[in-house]
């Protein structure tokens, strides 16, 4: 697991730029259009909680304490739930909220697999 938090930090990080502007010009749009939708201030929401996400993946993947995995689930678990919830006529921000599922998933693996490894010794 500790390969595959610096990769979901790397990429994280990395889409955070393209969500970010993204966002960005899917708010433009809905002021424009006047639409009411929330969808690019959920994508900016979004793309901070995938930085942090992205930085606390990295920096604890060595850790063996579980602090950084209870982090991981909370940060890519309401990014996916923003995500999911308010993503109007911002279709690819349900992509990033899939993104953010699927590392939040894979955290609460780690973490349950981690109490696993720690009973066993």
């Amino acid at each position: 697991m500790k390969i595959w938090k610096l990769v979901s930090g790397i990429l994280s990080i990395v889409l955070f730029v393209f969500v970010a502007f993204q966002s960005c010009a899917a708010g433009l749009a809905n002021s424009l259009s006047e639409n009411g939708e929330v969808s690019g201030s959920a994508g900016i929401i979004v793309a901070v909680f995938m930085l942090a996400g992205g930085i606390v993946s990295i920096v604890t993947r060595n850790s063996e304490k579980k602090g950084g995995n209870i982090a991981l689930i909370i940060l890519f678990g309401l990014a996916a739930l923003v995500g999911a919830a308010a993503h109007g006529s911002f279709s690819d921000l349900a992509v990033w909220a899939g993104w953010c599922a699927i590392n939040a998933v894979l955290a609460a693996f780690s973490l349950f697999k981690g109490k696993k490894k720690q009973q066993a010794s």
